[in-house]
């Protein structure tokens, strides 16, 4: 039986690859790569391709920074907007220390931990992510205005559109990677997009993110576009969430689903949106991870605020989508509060450990939720038991650093080189002078 290695190594020839890109991300999840030729890849394959890990950022420190990148043959695909002659491939990978152990701060890493746990109980994670981002007429220059590409809102149908045009070539491009999309159209907001990943196993969602991200920028850049992720760009508008399905699989079956019980969902899956729900506020500054992402969160009642779930409430954090009562498979739960902007391999690796929190610690699932949560009065919530979300950065990191789950979910080097980047991000915040605060603070006095 080939193995994927050499299958790899037989289709570069083949296809006259003449660049393989390493793909891997920091601990933010901003996407790093490094080119090697098609003669270099037997000895990635085998020993791993060495590189200074202290310039990126959290993965080592200074006085050990000889890191090595080893790719994983499962994600080889060619980069389509590369072209067809002389093209370039990437694979995703590992991240190893010297001795070819696999680096603590690897976020890919921390997934495959989280999964392996999960795995020990004989469960394993499937995610569908709907990922929402913004399209913009020119590249961005700092300083000027944003100008949508249109001004359509939720699921219009925009003849002859550049975001008609745009989804059409960036799908295309992704099932070249063979990264399946089930569902795309346009958003609330104007020159707002979302395109929806066809479920898959957790490791691989969080893969194809990191791709998925990197299609939409380049194709964006060929349109003579921009395209941004970041969670809340435009004051007026609303933000860019990245609402994500999940269900856990147990030999085969869908072990979320139970025939008969409430919206189909059996003990174990009430147990692990109990722990999704306890665990929210700590893994918040994870799924939510820039100061940006609360002006999302706290916007004009447009993205969960409170810990709380509910069926058909799509003001809650949680929501139980329609199932089909025959179809056990299609039992889920959706997870509202991710932002397109997270880490995927942190978030995924803390929704997974939150929940198992919730399974293994036997957690009671409260009432849920089916009024809008937004609606009720501040006396109403707190009646109800329903609890508010961090309002901001700095306030989700003081919950997020006394986390002894989180803590060991990322283990130390990540959890504390995390919690120090986003200190120093909330710290550059504060230092800022706002033409808001100018506009309405200048003429006072």
């Amino acid at each position: 039986m080939e193995r994927q290695h050499d299958a790899v190594l037989r289709t570069v020839a083949e296809r006259n690859v003449r660049f393989v890109r390493l793909w891997f991300c920091d601990v933010v999840g901003t996407l790093k790569s490094i080119a090697i030729s098609p003669e270099d890849l037997e000895s990635a394959f085998d020993e791993g391709i060495g590189f200074d890990g202290s310039t990126i950022e959290g993965l080592t420190r200074a006085y050990e920074s000889d890191m090595l990148l080893r790719p994983d043959p499962a994600t080889f695909q060619l980069l389509p907007w590369r072209g067809e002659t002389e093209g370039t491939a990437r694979m995703m990978c590992d991240v190893l220390t010297p001795d070819g152990e696999p680096a603590a701060s690897d976020p890919r890493r921390v997934l495959k931990d989280a999964l392996a746990r999960a795995e020990a109980k004989g469960l394993e994670l499937y995610l569908h992510p709907e990922i929402e981002f913004y399209l913009f007429r020119e590249p961005y220059q700092s300083g000027e205005p944003l100008v949508p590409i249109d001004s359509a809102g939720y699921f219009d149908h925009v003849h002859k559109g550049a975001g008609k045009d745009f989804r059409r070539t960036a799908i295309q491009y992704l099932e070249q990677m063979n990264i399946q999309v089930e569902y795309s159209h346009h958003e609330n907001g104007p020159g707002q997009n979302e395109i929806d990943l066809r479920y898959t196993d957790a490791l691989t969602a969080a893969d194809n993110i990191l791709t998925f991200r990197t299609v939409v920028k380049e194709v964006a850049l060929t349109m003579g576009q921009s395209a941004t992720f970041m969670p809340k760009p435009m004051i007026e508008h609303p933000g860019s969430g990245m609402h994500t399905h999940l269900s856990l699989f147990q030999g085969g079956k869908n072990a979320f689903h139970e025939p008969g019980a409430e919206y189909g969902l059996s003990r174990l899956a009430r147990q692990f949106i109990a722990g999704l729900l306890r665990h929210a506020p700590e893994y918040c500054a994870l799924t939510n991870q820039f100061v940006n992402s609360y002006k999302r969160l706290w916007g004009a009642q447009e993205a969960p605020s409170y810990v709380t779930w509910g069926h058909n409430n799509r003001s809650a954090l949680v929501r139980v989508p329609f199932h089909k009562p025959t179809k056990g498979t299609s039992s889920r739960i959706e997870f509202r509060g991710a932002d397109s902007a997270c880490n995927p391999y942190l978030a995924f690796a803390a929704l997974l450990s939150a929940g198992m929190a919730g399974i293994e610690g036997e957690y009671e699932l409260p009432e849920g939720a089916e009024d809008t949560v937004w609606e009720l009065t501040e006396r109403e919530r707190r009646a109800m038991g329903i609890e508010p979300l961090p309002s901001d950065l700095y306030r989700a990191l003081e919950v997020f650093e006394g986390s002894e789950l989180m803590a060991s979910v990322l283990g130390e080097q990540v959890f504390e080189y995390f919690l120090r980047n986003k200190h120093q991000e909330w710290q550059r915040y504060r230092e800022q002078v706002t033409p808001q605060e100018l506009s309405t603070t200048f003429h006072l006095i």
